[in-house]
């Protein structure tokens, strides 16, 4: 593409002609000097002119005087340089640069056309003209999904918006929620049900509502639909068991009614999953879905209400998706991040469970700490209790127990230290806060833990507008009881013997109170002269 020659005159310019009309004084660039004029020169005030110092290759206009000639006369020359930087301008068209031009304001008039001109990478020349019958789909490249987009699905006249139903003022369920590109969506919702009326024909009980279409998938070359994937079918019977299914045929799991001693509705959906796969450039690649089927019965009422959650989830491309608990400061209910550090690593050392590093006991019905194997994660901003009850002590086992129990409140694979922001590096170890743990109670030939207390200091960070939690500091509390051996020598006695065991999480707000900020006042920096006082004395 070759752009139009450069308007500008070099031999034209003159920077140091300043009267008009006039001569000035050893400017040699000046029309208005005459030869006499340029004969009383001492020298050329300005001995170089060039026009765009960015341009590759410059025109320059040097000025000299010929002191040989009699009388001295100017020497004016037109030469070529070259520009020695790395990035230069080929070639410019210097028109429109020398004139201050108002923008054109965007109207609805006006807009087509400043679509037209504007829309591409490179600007045109002046010869190049947009045809008028270019339209603005043309002029603009097909782009991908962009946040927030509604996901489509079908294709032709039978294209319509993924819906995830959910409740809007009541709890019952409505299917006029779209779903969007990369908005992540958890919903809960209730459907009134007919079981004889309704098992069979609801379309929302039916698997194949979630699953019987396409995505389309918005490539950046053209507009074809992606089919869904079935990635897992589970079966939950009305005592609440789960089951996984070997296949992913949908088509074998239709709803059915069946009437034995109670009428039951099976294969009904409960759960529906989408995972949504895209690359940077928006491309939707793959999507899946996962299902939990249950039944319902009709009990004593003809008419019985069944909860349906639904969920959707985006993943970039080859990327490993990483849920985090803030970024930077922790959310509160999120779990606190934790991990340890062994001698060979370099870093921290983290479980792939996120809400199990960092756990406390969890109380069971029976409160039996020897049937205690399920852990409670720890989260953030939230103060929790638990415990459990031991019985039955005998002298002789208490050195057993006391492991037991302390590996019952500790959990396996304790933390060592935990991140100070949620979204704390495993190889930056200064952003990790050690954990310092302290042990209490008095001394004795046999010591029971009996509470295991973790206070997690944190506080605020940065601007008030949005401050961030980080947590400064956390410590275990162990306490123990002493037991003297001799203290259960009768069975009887021991039999009614009961501790209690408990453990619990603060957190503790140690943020400094904000301050207000004063301007300093101005002071007076005047100095007098250092003869200002000389005609008084």
């Amino acid at each position: 593409m070759t752009l139009p020659s450069s308007v500008t005159n070099i031999s034209n310019l003159c920077v140091c002609n300043l009267l008009v009309g006039q001569c000035d004084a050893n400017c040699c660039c000046d029309s208005d000097c005459s030869a006499a004029d340029f004969s009383t020169f001492s020298s050329c005030s300005i001995q170089t002119v060039i026009g765009d110092r960015q341009l590759c290759q410059q025109q320059a206009a040097v000025y000299s005087i010929n002191f040989t000639a009699n009388p001295p006369k100017r020497v004016f020359n037109l030469i070529e340089e070259g520009n020695p930087s790395v990035f230069c301008i080929e070639e410019a068209n210097h028109k429109d640069g020398l004139f201050y031009s108002a923008p054109e304001v965007p109207t609805s008039s006006n807009f087509d056309s400043l679509i037209k001109q504007f829309s591409n990478f490179i600007f045109r020349t002046e010869t190049q003209t947009p045809s008028s019958n270019t339209t603005v789909r043309e002029i603009l490249p097909h782009r991908g999904a962009q946040y927030g987009d509604p996901i489509e699905t079908g294709s032709g006249t039978s294209k319509r918006q993924l819906i995830i139903p959910a409740s809007v003022a009541t709890s019952r369920c409505s299917d006029s929620n779209p779903a969007a590109f990369l908005v992540d969506q958890d919903t809960k919702c209730t459907r009134r049900i007919n079981i004889e009326e309704d098992c069979k024909t609801l379309e929302a009980l039916q698997a194949t509502t979630y699953h019987n279409f396409s995505i389309a998938s918005r490539t950046m070359n053209s507009n074809h639909n992606e089919l869904i994937s079935v990635t897992s079918i589970t079966l939950k019977s009305l005592d609440g068991t789960l089951s996984r299914q070997d296949t992913n045929d949908i088509s074998l799991f239709s709803p059915t009614f069946k009437e034995d001693d109670t009428a039951v509705c099976i294969n009904i959906v409960l759960e529906v999953s989408y995972l949504i796969t895209y690359t940077e450039f928006g491309e939707i690649r793959s999507t899946s879905v996962a299902f939990v089927l249950g039944a319902i019965n009709q009990s004593n009422q003809s008419v019985v209400t069944s909860q349906q959650s639904f969920q959707i989830r985006f993943i970039e491309e080859d990327r490993k998706p990483a849920p985090l608990s803030g970024n930077p400061g922790y959310v509160a209910g999120l779990p606190l991040v934790a991990g340890y550090q062994t001698y060979s690593s370099t870093g921290i050392i983290q479980s792939s469970n996120r809400y199990g590093q960092l756990t406390i006991l969890k109380s069971l019905s029976n409160q039996d700490c020897l049937a205690v194997r399920e852990r409670t994660p720890v989260l953030f901003g939230y103060n929790m209790v638990s415990g459990c009850k031991l019985s039955r002590i005998n002298a002789d086992q208490c050195p057993l127990l006391s492991e037991v129990i302390l590996s019952i409140l500790k959990g396996q694979n304790f933390p060592e230290r935990v991140a100070g922001f949620a979204n704390a590096q495993t190889q930056n170890l200064f952003d990790w806060v050690q954990i310092v743990q302290k042990t209490s109670g008095k001394e004795g030939n046999c010591q029971i833990p009996m509470s295991l207390d973790i206070e997690v200091m944190w506080t605020k960070y940065g601007s008030l507008v949005n401050a961030q939690a980080r947590i400064v500091n956390v410590t275990v509390n162990l306490f123990g009881v002493s037991l003297p051996l001799n203290s259960y020598k009768n069975p009887a006695s021991a039999n009614e013997t009961t501790l209690h065991i408990s453990s619990s999480v603060t957190f503790v707000d140690v943020s400094a109170s904000a301050q207000p900020g004063y301007r300093a006042q101005p002071t007076i920096d005047a100095k007098l002269p250092f003869d200002f006082f000389y005609p008084f004395v």
